[in-house]
């Protein structure tokens, strides 16, 4: 039988929290966003962006951190590659922007690890595909999702307007409704991976 790979998952207590400045959001609403990437797209072309899974262990049980913006919204730390940028070199740069410290000291040794995911947006909507379209030639963005393999300490700076939330993957497992179709679906495609929980 093949062997799984192996990810290590520490408590959440081993990990300390501060803030720092808030993080706004470039869009108050879902259509300045979309109307954003449509104006980037004539510049750049299709979006490419990363997100982070970042799993820590309560009651013996994997969490994923994410990030709350307002009541409702949650989402995966990462964002949208500069033209030409490195997937693993990108999505350092952001998850140092989203929860790295004010100073290099401060800023967790982000270990990117796996893709565990590839999401495709065909259109200037919000519905995002595990796969590209058969009619579809030009897709808009290509979302990637990474595990990031956390220490067994870090300290991790939340900007004040966002809230860092560590999520079981039974509550994440098919709440669509909650969470969307990507982050949902996270407890099936980490299916393949042995949690080591480490309980010190």
């Amino acid at each position: 039988m093949a062997m799984s790979q192996v990810v290590n998952t520490y408590p959440l207590s081993n990990y300390s929290f501060g803030t720092k400045e808030p993080k706004l959001e470039k869009d108050t609403s879902v259509a300045d966003r979309l109307a954003r990437m449509k104006i980037n797209y004539m510049k750049e072309g299709m979006r490419t962006s990363v997100e982070g899974i970042l799993l820590v262990q309560e009651h013996n049980h994997p969490h994923i951190l994410l990030l709350q913006i307002g009541n409702t919204f949650c989402k995966l730390p990462g964002g949208r590659l500069k033209p030409g940028e490195n997937e693993v070199d990108g999505l350092k740069r952001k998850l140092t922007s989203k929860l790295g410290g004010n100073s290099a000291a401060l800023v967790p040794d982000w270990k990117v690890g796996e893709c565990v995911a590839t999401w495709w947006r065909p259109n200037f909507e919000t519905m995002m595909y595990p796969y590209c379209p058969p009619h579809i030639t030009k897709p808009k963005e290509c979302k990637r999702l990474f595990i990031v393999h956390l220490s067994e300490k870090e300290y991790f700076a939340v900007p004040k307007n966002l809230k860092l939330l560590a999520v079981p993957l039974f509550e994440l497992y098919d709440n669509v409704q909650r969470y969307g179709p990507v982050i949902s679906t996270i407890p099936q495609q980490l299916s393949r991976f042995h949690f080591n929980m480490i309980s010190s």
